[in-house]
C-alpha cells in the first residue's frame, strides 16, 4: 500500500537560514528544525509571521542541533499553540536552552531601548519572544540518545547520528513506512579542533543536504600562523583585536587556538577577554558533556583560567577603557547583537582597531557588510564610520566545505531517488546541484521557499 508524504519548506530553502522542514504523514506531522530566518530584512521579516500550517497540529519536532536558525522560532511555534515533544541529543538541548533565554534577553532589551531612544517605526517596538515564553518552550524539551532507533509508530522511527559542527550536533534518519529520509542538519569538519569527525548515512531514499559551502573550498591556511601575524601587528600597533564570535562552538575554539599558542610560546602574554554569557553558559555544557568532544579536562581547565571571561556590563566598560592592546572575543558572530556591537561602537573608527571575521556572514548583516568593504556601520539608528582594519578567516568554519560534504556523502550505498539541497544561498546551491550530478549522478532538487513536494512512500 502506497501513502502520499508532503513535504513543505517553510525555512533554509534558497536561503542559509531558517531551517524548518515538515513532514506531513496520514499518521503523524514531522518538524525537523524549528529556526529563525537571519541576514536580509525581507527575510527576518517573515519570522513575525505565523506559519502558514496550524502549529498545533504539528506532533513532534526533531532538532539536529542547538544554533537559533535551527531553534529560534520555538517559542513562536509554542505561542502559536504547538504542544507537542521537542527532541534532541542531551547536548542539543542544554545549547537550545542557553540560545533561547539569551535570545529573549537580547529581544526584551533591543524593544526596551528602541522605545526608549525611539529609533523604532514600531509603536511600541515589542520582543520576538519573551523569556516567558522561552521558559515554557523548554519545558516540551525531551533528550534522545544518540545512535539508538526510537519508534513513534509501528511505521515510523527516528535516529540521531553524531554530526560534529557543534556540540550535540546530529543529522537525523528517519525511516517511513520502509523509505529511509535523512536530514544532514549542519555538517562538521573532517578535522576539527574540539570535536571527532562526522559520522556518514549509508543509506538514503531521500537526501536532504546543507550546501552552505556547496561552492567552495576552504582555504588550506596555517591558521596559528595567521592568527600569530595578527595578533603581532594589533600589538605593533598597540591597538585591539577584537573577534565577533557565535558563543557555540567557534568561541571555544577561538579560546583553545589562542591558549595553544601562548602555551607555545608564539604569542606574546597580551590580555584576551571573553564578553558572551551565552559563550559563559555555553563552557559549562562542555564541561558536562565531555564526552561529546575532544578538550581534556585538563586543557579545558587551564584554557579558562588563563582567559579572562567578563561577567558583567561594567567589566566590558573597563574593558573598552584599558589602554592595553588586547583580544577581544564577543557575540555575535555575524555582528548581529550581543556585546560585540558596544566594542564596535567605540572602537570601530580607530585605525589601530582590527576586527577579525571567523565565521560564515550572512547576506544582509553587519559581518557580511563589513567583509565586503563597508566605509560605514549602523548601529542603533546611528552610522559609524569604519577606520578599522578588517580581516577574515575563513578556515575556522564549523561548515563542510564541497569537498566535505561530497566526502559525508560517499558512503551512502543506494542511489536516492531524490536529493534535496537546502540551507544555501542561490550560487552555492546550483553549483553543488552540477557538483554532485558529475560526481554520483543523483537526482537533484532545488526546493524553493515554501514549496511543498509530494512523495509516495
Amino acid at each position: 500500500m502506497t501513502r502520499l508524504a508532503k513535504i513543505h519548506f517553510l525555512g533554509a530553502a534558497g536561503t542559509v537560514t531558517g531551517s524548518k522542514f515538515l513532514i506531513d504523514l496520514p499518521e503523524k506531522r514531522i518538524l525537523i528544525d524549528c529556526g529563525v530566518f537571519q541576514g536580509l530584512k525581507e527575510l527576518r521579516e517573515k519570522n513575525w509571521k505565523d506559519l502558514p500550517i496550524a502549529a498545533a497540529s504539528i506532533d513532534v519536532v526533531l532538532l539536529t542541533h542547538g544554533h537559533l536558525d535551527h531553534v529560534g522560532y520555538l517559542p513562536r511555534l509554542v505561542k502559536q499553540g504547538f504542544s507537542g515533544k521537542i527532541i534532541g541529543t542531551a547536548p542539543t538541548l542544554a545549547i537550545a536552552e542557553i540560545i533561547l533565554k539569551d535570545s529573549a534577553k537580547i529581544h526584551e532589551e533591543e524593544a526596551e531601548k528602541a522605545n526608549k531612544e525611539k529609533y523604532t517605526k514600531h509603536t511600541p517596538a515589542k520582543p520576538f519572544f519573551t523569556k516567558k515564553e522561552a521558559e515554557k518552550t523548554i519545558t516540551f524539551f525531551k533528550v534522545a540518545l544518540e545512535d539508538t532507533w526510537v519508534s513513534f509508530t509501528n511505521n515510523i522511527s527516528y535516529r540521531f547520528q553524531y554530526n560534529g559542527h557543534i556540540i550535540g550536533a546530529t543529522f537525523i534518519e528517519l525511516d517511513l513506512y520502509k523509505k529511509r529520509f535523512v536530514f544532514s542538519g549542519d555538517i562538521g569538519r573532517t578535522n576539527d579542533y574540539l570535536l571527532d569527525p562526522p559520522k556518514k548515512p549509508a543509506w538514503a531514499d531521500f537526501l536532504f543536504i546543507e550546501s552552505t559551502y556547496g561552492n567552495k573550498l576552504h582555504p588550506k591556511e596555517n591558521i596559528e600562523e595567521r592568527f600569530t601575524n595578527i595578533i603581532t601587528n594589533v600589538i605593533h600597533k598597540n591597538g585591539n583585536l577584537i573577534i565577533p564570535s557565535f558563543a557555540v562552538e567557534r568561541l571555544q575554539t577561538l579560546m583553545y587556538v589562542l591558549w595553544k599558542l601562548h602555551k607555545n610560546n608564539k604569542i606574546p602574554n597580551i590580555p584576551i577577554f571573553v564578553d558572551s554569557p551565552m559563550g559563559n553558559n555555553v563552557l559549562a555544557v562542555f564541561k558536562r558533556f565531555s564526552k561529546w568532544h575532544k578538550l581534556p579536562d585538563a586543557e579545558y581547565n587551564a584554557m579558562c583560567n588563563h582567559i579572562h571571561i567578563i561577567q558583567s556590563y561594567r567589566e566590558t566598560w573597563e574593558t573598552i577603557d584599558d589602554k592595553r592592546s588586547k583580544i577581544i572575543i564577543a557575540g555575535s558572530g555575524m555582528v548581529t547583537g550581543g556585546r560585540v556591537l558596544t566594542y564596535l561602537q567605540q572602537l570601530i573608527d580607530v585605525p589601530t582597531t582590527t576586527v577579525l571575521l571567523v565565521g560564515y556572514q550572512a547576506e544582509g548583516t553587519r559581518g557580511r557588510q563589513l567583509q565586503e568593504g563597508a566605509h560605514e556601520i549602523r548601529f542603533y539608528g546611528k552610522y559609524y564610520p569604519v577606520k578599522a582594519s578588517i580581516k577574515t578567516i575563513e578556515s575556522l568554519s564549523a561548515h563542510a566545505d564541497q569537498k566535505e560534504l561530497l566526502n559525508w556523502m560517499s558512503s551512502i550505498k543506494n542511489i536516492p531517488e531524490k536529493v534535496y539541497l537546502i540551507h544555501g544561498e542561490p550560487t552555492a546551491l546550483d553549483a553543488f546541484r552540477v557538483k554532485i550530478k558529475n560526481t554520483y549522478h543523483w537526482n537533484v532538487s532545488i526546493p524553493k521557499l515554501n514549496d511543498i513536494d509530494e512523495i509516495m512512500i
